[in-house]
């Protein structure tokens, strides 16, 4: 086993330093410009944190977040859906029962939201520093 030092940090594919990640400017095709697309609008991640927990019913999720407005909630939704984040499952029968889950693609996001989660934590505990 070798020591590694700072200098000798494996690099990732992709990442800013890499040479294939040198671009002037963000493309629709950028990994991470397709990651925040997925997530842009407010109450997008409020919305995943929710059916990270479980499959929920429009209700579910309404009860869930009571400042959310049903047409916000329902556009985030279809946003969601159109990004691969979750599924739309309507169910037969009388009341017609409509859920939505996250897809595997939208499952991943759980790791990603924790580390916004402890960047913006850890940035508004230390204030200027950095």
């Amino acid at each position: 086993m070798t020591h590694q030092t700072v200098g000798d940090a494996i690099r990732r594919p992709g990442l800013p330093d890499d040479p294939r990640a040198a671009v002037a400017e963000p493309t629709p095709s950028c990994p991470v410009e397709v990651a925040l697309a997925a997530l842009r609008g407010r109450w997008t991640t409020l919305v995943v944190r929710e059916l990270l927990r479980g499959e929920r019913t429009f209700t579910e999720l309404a009860r869930a977040l009571p400042a959310l407005s049903d047409k916000v909630l329902s556009d985030r939704l279809a946003q969601l859906a159109r990004s691969g984040v979750l599924v739309r499952d309507r169910r037969a029968g009388w009341p017609p029962r409509t859920s939505y889950r996250l897809t595997p693609q939208g499952h991943r996001l759980g790791p990603v939201l924790q580390a916004l989660w402890d960047w913006g934590a850890e940035g508004r505990a230390t204030p200027g520093s950095g």
